[in-house]
């Protein structure tokens, strides 16, 4: 019980990082915010490992943990980062929700036929109740303009979306990969070495395009605390997604990790609703995908992890 409490406390600290993300790059441009939230991993994942003792995971990393480790976090926290945020920019938070849900019909897919994971009825009911729900959302937007004025662009906004569930539907087998049947300390050991190898090949790019770092940190004041808040949201989200792929299986973190759809609605009204596009479908939205989250809680007990 205590993995899926961890899988859906980093859905709702997932869910408001993009609504941070949001303000952010009201601001300031989508590169920025990479620039920022990245790198603030890694101190914040060496404060971790101090408070959870993790010396001793950390000091018997395998090349073969850190490899897959390190691939997990460039694909993810850069690539698939971008993506998203590129995403949320023309589409808002809310409706980029819907399309970043293909990346759990990619992770199940390596759960079954790679990590040869079970799968129950109900896991299946779960999953398209979680499918469901933003179907139901993105079915009932039909406005191009927000009420301040954001002119929406559903073709870019796809198209970056599904770029970003490529990624984010392949970092969690990589984790699983990495982790190799470690427990919770081995996994936060793991997201140090994810946000450290996405960290340095991100300054490596600064170089090579010769972006002066003074340049990149030029941020709008408004934009500024949004990006750190960001960073830190971020940083929460992957210390408990990382602790949770530690005690279950993928196959049941990543369906709960998506209700973080109906938690960017939440989050949006409270927060951005000026900037959003929210309707009543969006509530029943809501409601179901929720209830594809109780249906694989529910079902734990029967699960079985190889």
């Amino acid at each position: 019980m205590l993995g899926s409490l961890l899988a859906l406390l980093s859905a709702m600290s997932f869910a408001f990082n993009d609504v941070a993300v949001r303000r952010g790059i009201l601001y300031n441009s989508v590169y920025k915010s990479i620039a920022v939230t990245v790198p603030i991993g890694v101190p914040l994942f060496i404060a971790a490992m101090l408070v959870f003792d993790c010396y001793e995971a950390l000091n018997s990393l395998t090349i073969r943990s850190i490899s897959f480790f390190g691939i997990a976090g460039i694909i993810h926290f850069i690539f698939g980062r971008y993506c998203n945020y590129k995403s949320i920019e023309y589409l808002g938070t809310t409706l980029a929700g819907p399309v970043m849900q293909i990346s759990l019909l990619i992770s199940v897919f390596f759960a079954f036929f790679i990590l040869n994971e079970i799968f129950t009825y109900l896991h299946f009911l779960g999953i398209i109740l979680i499918l469901l729900g933003p179907i139901i959302i993105l079915a009932g937007s039909s406005n191009n303009v927000t009420k301040s004025g954001i002119k929406i662009d559903y073709t870019r906004g796809f198209m970056w979306g599904v770029l970003c569930s490529f990624s984010y539907g392949t970092s969690p087998l990589l984790i699983k990969l990495g982790s190799n049947g470690g427990g919770i300390k081995d996994n936060i050991v793991g997201g140090f070495v994810s946000y450290f190898s996405a960290s340095m090949l991100l300054f490596i790019i600064f170089l090579i395009v010769k972006i002066p770092l003074k340049e990149i940190y030029k941020l709008e004041p408004s934009g500024r605390k949004w990006f750190l808040i960001t960073g830190f949201m971020a940083f929460i989200s992957q210390l408990l997604r990382y602790m949770a792929l530690a005690l279950l299986a993928m196959s049941i973190v990543e369906p709960i990790q998506r209700s973080s759809a109906a938690f960017r609605i939440l989050f949006g009204y409270l927060i951005n609703k000026e900037h959003e596009i929210i309707n009543s479908r969006v509530l029943a939205g809501i409601l179901i995908s929720l209830m594809g989250v109780y249906v694989l809680i529910s079902q734990l007990g029967s699960f079985v992890m190889p």
